[in-house]
């Protein structure tokens, strides 16, 4: 006779396990399946967007005198635009591996204090670190980068160990925007871990691929980070001529067909504009298919501009605009970190709103996590930015650093120190953004808390290298 109590227990027992597992697929995901367990409901769709060497001053939102950026114009007067976010590096390698990571990029040694020698094959970033693409990825999310990696070129340093579900594009630091050429003669233009050279201008093949990309996985969250290349050197707009050759080392001929080295502007302002159509395209989609309202968009920038750049008997100006701000790309003051950040998500960011609040590249970790209601216990630097994001309620008080070799600079509210060229500097930011009152020899007590502070994290830094 059949023990109905046993059978019933045994159903019972089965009946669990099932919701069980279902409950760990939607908390969890499947990396291999991607399961759509998860809803964009509570998992809303993420696209970043950083443009490379973007300086402060050139988008319109950021500078009234520039009428050629209509659709990044338009992000901040549909969403929020802060004033006051900063690279974590003054160079793109450094910012880079803090954005993915949460952290400060001095913790993975001295060579993120610069941009990384794509030369040098055998070097990348930690593989073992976790990045938040990885815990998106295994929370069920789609997860994409189109463009500029810049972390290392040969595995295991490549895009898809470290959460990238699919990569096209650049590995090295800068090629030739029409023959995707790098800047040491060496093909350069990616899928996943294949070589795949493409005709196209660069920015317009990287908005092609997002956009299908959008297409493709429109009905489940995902996370697309477009990484520009533009408008890093060489210095060519759609209609400007290629460079660069393969085979041929391009060190010493590195910025392209510059016919007036006192003003490089047009070539730079021809490359803002293709961007800026890719930022029309990209918001374009989203709207057509419903899912602007369910996407978080950021619009920054990896480091300040260049203003200038000379090299052995070239001379180059009138590069990049970084407002009213001192300093440009490789500089610890203002100028090489101050930039641009724009935040849309019509659902939670009210329009034509503003932050002035202090933040960093790393805090886009923690406050994706939040976003995407992904529970994470890894040790970050970062904090979550999100009231700022959505609210005008203030951060947590905190002190924040940069460091380039024998360069650094401390931030503690309206007060920052500069060491820099083995000279040193006070300001206040709050009457002064433009660094131009070096207040060193007024306030001496400031000057040695900086200082203090500045060491204290140095050694915290140093004691966890790894």
């Amino acid at each position: 006779m059949v023990d109905r109590r046993r059978v019933f227990k045994i159903i019972f027992c089965l009946f669990c396990l099932f919701i069980y597992g279902i409950g760990l697929g939607s908390v969890y995901g499947q990396n291999e399946s991607h399961s759509n367990l998860i809803d964009r409901k509570n998992h809303p769709n993420i696209i970043v967007i950083m443009v490379d060497d973007l300086g402060y001053g050139d988008i319109g939102a950021y500078n009234s005198t520039i009428d050629f950026t209509p659709h990044m114009d338009a992000l901040a007067k549909k969403g929020r635009l802060f004033t006051d976010f900063h690279s974590n590096g003054p160079m793109c390698s450094p910012t880079r591996a803090a954005f993915l990571t949460g952290m400060y990029q001095y913790r993975f040694g001295q060579r993120f204090e610069g941009a990384l020698n794509a030369s040098k094959k055998d070097e990348g970033f930690p593989v073992d670190e976790i990045t938040f693409p990885s815990l998106l990825q295994k929370a069920g999310y789609r997860t994409a980068l189109f463009g500029k990696w810049h972390l290392g070129v040969e595995s295991p340093y490549l895009p898809n160990n470290y959460g990238f579900d699919e990569f096209r594009g650049l590995l090295s630091g800068d090629g030739d925007h029409h023959s995707q050429i790098n800047r040491w003669g060496m093909e350069d233009w990616w899928h996943n871990d294949t070589l795949a050279m493409e005709n196209g201008y660069s920015t317009e093949l990287i908005t092609r691929y997002s956009v299908d990309f959008i297409e493709t996985y429109r009905d489940q969250p995902f996370f697309l980070f477009i990484s520009h290349i533009a408008i890093h050197f060489p210095w060519q707009g759609p209609d400007d001529p290629m460079h660069r050759k393969p085979s041929h080392n391009y060190e010493m001929d590195k910025w392209g067909i510059i016919p007036d080295e006192s003003n490089v502007r047009p070539h730079v302002e021809a490359m803002v504009q293709a961007v800026d159509e890719s930022v029309g395209e990209v918001m374009k989609k989203l709207k057509a298919l419903g899912l602007d309202e369910e996407t978080l968009v950021i619009l920054t920038s990896d480091n300040g501009g260049y203003y200038d750049y000379n090299q052995g008997s070239h001379s180059f100006e009138n590069i990049s605009d970084n407002g009213p701000l001192r300093g440009q790309k490789t500089e610890v003051f203002e100028g090489g970190h101050r930039v641009p950040f724009i935040a849309h998500w019509p659902k939670m960011i009210n329009a034509n709103t503003r932050s002035e609040a202090t933040t960093m590249t790393m805090d886009l970790f923690p406050t994706f996590m939040k976003v995407a209601n992904i529970s994470s216990n890894k040790m970050v630097d970062g904090i979550d930015i999100g009231p700022a994001l959505v609210s005008d309620k203030g951060l947590e008080d905190r002190m924040v650093f940069w460091k380039k070799g024998a360069d650094y600079a401390v931030r503690d509210k309206e007060w920052k120190f500069v060491f820099s060229d083995n000279q040193s500097y006070l300001f206040n930011l709050s009457t002064d953004i433009g660094e131009k009152e070096n207040l060193l020899s007024i306030y001496p007590e400031m000057v040695q808390k900086l200082e203090k502070a500045y060491g204290e994290w140095r050694s915290n830094i140093e004691a966890s290298l790894k």
